[in-house]
């Protein structure tokens, strides 16, 4: 059993997939080839904003929008403790302080409660300004995304969504990547929608923003690429893995969105009452990146990931430590009290094999050593 399986998916589509790989290499058009603009259009669409910018890879992807907006050292970027280094690691590059919020116990997102807390508190000390909010998508599921604007509105800042995990989620229709003053997404290989190397996207409604960000992925260009403006990065999205994105956007609205909630649904039909299962307010839709549970305490989460291991399937720990814990981030100071729920679910959350192409039987294998093992 393959923990998120690419090899099915391969199988599934590989007239269409080698098909789109050898007219790029026919072409020999390697780089901003036609199927640059052709998957940017379609991606565009598909979230439902005017701009889409493809990149090398998702944390390229913020860290160009952050280059966009200016920001520097002595402003603060907001964003959630429990989440990969890439969303903390962006904001240090570019010489801002990243100020780190507890999440919510229950979507695993960040805590817009704790979040203007924190906002205050930068406010108050006086040493820091408060610039923007990084939100995270975390699992597939996207953040709060109303209640956060609403703050962002009140303090005067911009949104990026970081939607590396949610993309083809959605709240009340309005989908994931179309939050935000812009937004983001990551098209690594294991990502809800994936490509067969490094890849990311950005998405905007900002016409201006937009043709700044295309200046600064390609060196800062201005009419040409021999034409240098501004001092940018080299960040682009190859054409054979745009090609392979068409193919892959395709199946992904097609059915492996809906087949990776119908998983999500199997499993919690299996494991209700056994184990705490992902919690989906009423109005979201998740992409499920990761399904995970929480167990009782390290304890018992550790002992079941050796029992599944034993019985040959995989499972993953998203996140093993907090960002606030981080050597990297050791120059900042924090208070381990203001992040009790993510230290918590550090200890106690479990990713189980989760893909659109999961069998019943799969499915069926998991939560029989998980109600096995907690009797």
């Amino acid at each position: 059993m393959e923990f998120r399986d690419l090899n099915i998916q391969y199988k599934r589509y590989k007239k269409d997939i080698d098909t789109a790989i050898q007219e790029v290499l026919s072409n020999a058009n390697f780089i901003s080839g036609k199927e640059i603009k052709e998957l940017e259009a379609q991606l565009a669409e598909y979230v439902g904003v005017k701009h889409c910018i493809t990149c090398a890879n998702g944390t390229e992807a913020m860290t160009l929008v952050l280059m966009s907006w200016g920001i520097k050292e002595g402003d603060a970027v907001f964003l959630p403790d429990f989440t990969f280094f890439s969303t903390g690691e962006v904001v240090s590059y570019r010489g801002a302080t990243p100020v780190f919020v507890d999440v919510d116990r229950e979507t695993f997102n960040l805590d817009t409660v704790k979040l203007e807390i924190a906002i205050n508190k930068v406010l108050e000390e006086g040493k820091l300004t408060p610039k923007v909010i990084i939100p995270v998508d975390l699992f597939g599921l996207p953040a709060n995304h109303n209640k956060i604007k609403e703050i962002a509105n009140k303090y005067n800042l911009l949104v990026l969504e970081d939607g590396a995990q949610g993309f083809g989620g959605h709240i009340n229709g309005k989908r994931a990547c179309g939050f935000g003053d812009a937004a983001t997404t990551s098209f690594f290989p294991a990502k809800p929608l994936g490509c067969y190397g490094d890849g990311g996207a950005i998405f905007t409604n900002d016409s201006e923003l937009a043709s700044l960000l295309n200046s600064l992925k390609v060196h800062g260009k201005g009419e040409n690429k021999y034409d240098n403006v501004r001092i940018g990065v080299n960040s682009r999205l190859d054409t054979i893995q745009a090609a392979i994105l068409k193919v892959k956007l395709k199946a992904f609205i097609e059915h492996e969105v809906e087949d990776v909630n119908r998983a999500y649904n199997l499993y919690n039909e299996r494991l209700a009452g056994i184990v705490e299962t992902p919690y989906i307010p009423e109005g979201y839709y998740s992409s499920f990146a990761q399904y995970t549970i929480k167990l009782q305490n390290k304890e018992q989460r550790d002992g079941l990931q050796a029992k599944l291991k034993e019985k040959g399937i995989p499972s993953m720990v998203y996140y093993v430590k907090p960002m606030h814990k981080q050597e990297a981030f050791s120059y900042l100071e924090f208070n381990d009290q203001d992040f009790e729920v993510t230290e918590r679910l550090c200890h106690t959350v479990l990713s189980l094999p989760m893909h659109p192409y999961l069998s019943e039987e799969d499915i069926d294998a998991v939560c029989s050593v998980i109600e096995g093992y907690l009797g």
